[in-house]
């Protein structure tokens, strides 16, 4: 039984490890993004976009947005593909200026054709 709670004990720890490794890294990502949103703060001011004080606010509401936002990775990788819609020729909107559709249309199966000619020449 020792061993049973040994195991525990070290799965414990390697909880433990692995939260503090995540905030580690969550630390070094938001002072990785309030230094980009500083610098980019600085640039508007160098420009005379905004002021120093509009500047400031900027980069805190960056920072806390970013705070706040949950990182949610399942929302990306969906498991199931993303449904797609395919109109027809008939479902989209005709303007023929002066020109009759049918004509355009029989431009186009003719150009397909002359092109998949002289694909195989």
């Amino acid at each position: 039984m020792a061993g049973l709670g040994d195991l525990v004990k070290k799965a414990f720890y390697l909880g433990v490890g692995v939260a503090a490794s995540a905030a580690q890294s969550a630390s070094e990502k938001l002072a990785e993004l309030r230094e980009q949103a500083q610098k980019l703060a600085d640039e508007m001011v160098a420009k005379g976009e905004i002021t120093t004080e509009e500047a400031k606010r900027l980069v805190d509401e960056m920072v806390n947005r970013a705070q706040q936002q949950p990182i949610n990775p399942s929302n990306n990788n969906r498991s199931e593909p993303r449904p797609i819609e395919i109109s027809s020729d008939d479902d989209l909107p005709v303007k023929a200026e002066g020109q009759n559709v049918d004509t355009l249309r029989d431009q186009v199966m003719q150009l397909q054709e002359e092109l998949r000619r002289l694909k195989q020449e």
